[in-house]
């Protein structure tokens, strides 16, 4: 303040000096997220170098053809754990879809801002990050202690629990993706709304949907966890009814790495490449399948 009494304003920052701080932290955060990735892409990479050397040396025509052997064998294969998954996933695939696309369609078409529909939404963000032994467990509680035994139907029953909400998710985006503009046109023509739906909406979002059910057999075909408390596992070929333990490829990965047989070992080290290329192609189709919805 001068003797004038007259504030002086304060002297501006040169314009330099404010470039050369952003392009310092502009550098340091891109160097960092660099950095990041390359340590992510080693770390994965390196698993998946691993997986494919050991995994490698056990493929044979074997693998494919022969049950899992019995403790201290030689020779076998996994073809019963590969034949139990496909049921297994199967059933669980089954089960959901039906359920994930009608729940999915009454979220996108019929229940927009109802009270109802947040709740069911909310119920279903909680189920898709449920711990998958938490759902293992509650099968288990409603299926497997009151029918005396582990069971491929309750095993089937935990995987659909946990592809369902996916399914859901999955449907109602794509719905919420078909212009308004094609409902209004097919109720102007007379068709009631369950005809709009069946003939434009699932017709328009079809690839959408169809990736939904392929990234929840892809989710559920490496799960362990909930099958450890429903079907469980054994060495022999399952049975028509489906009680009793039932093979499969993710518990018997588990056991057999953690088994002291070298045949064991190898077995899950294969079986382990196996379900990483079966997910890995299942997302390649998902991806391929859902291309031709996101150009249009």
């Amino acid at each position: 303040m001068d003797a004038n009494n007259t504030i002086r304003p304060a002297p501006a920052l040169k314009p330099t000096r404010i470039r050369g701080s952003r392009r310092v932290a502009d550098r340091t955060l891109r160097l960092a997220c660099l950095l990041a990735t390359v340590l992510g892409a080693v770390v994965l990479g390196s698993i998946l170098l691993m997986l494919i050397i050991e995994g490698a040396r056990g493929f044979s025509p074997l693998l494919f053809t022969q049950p899992t052997p019995g403790p201290g064998s030689e020779g076998g294969g996994i073809a019963n754990a590969i034949l139990g998954s496909l049921v297994l996933t199967g059933i669980g695939i089954l089960v959901a879809t039906p359920i994930g696309l009608m729940a999915g369609t009454y979220l996108a078409e019929y229940g927009r801002g109802s009270k109802l529909a947040e709740v069911i939404r909310f119920l279903n963000d909680i189920l898709l990050s449920a711990p998958s032994i938490l759902i293992g467990l509650f099968v288990y509680t409603l299926m497997v202690r009151p029918m005396g035994s582990y069971s491929g139907w309750a095993g089937g029953v935990a995987l659909a629990i946990i592809a369902t909400p996916v399914i859901v998710r999955t449907t109602e985006d794509m719905l919420r993706l078909v212009p308004g503009t094609l409902r209004e046109a097919g109720v102007a023509l007379g068709a009631p709304m369950s005809t709009v739906i069946r003939s434009v909406t699932w017709r328009a979002a079809s690839a959408g949907i169809v990736t939904g059910i392929i990234l929840a057999l892809a989710r559920i075909a490496g799960e362990t966890a909930p099958l450890l408390f429903t079907a469980l596992n054994n060495n022999s070929w399952f049975s028509r009814d489906l009680m009793g333990g039932v093979a499969n490829l993710p518990v018997m990965i588990y056991q057999f790495a953690l088994s002291p047989y070298p045949n064991w070992q190898q077995l899950a080290w294969a079986g382990a490449l196996l379900i990483t290329m079966t997910i890995l192609l299942l997302s390649v189709v998902a991806r391929v399948v859902i291309k031709p919805q996101t150009a249009r």
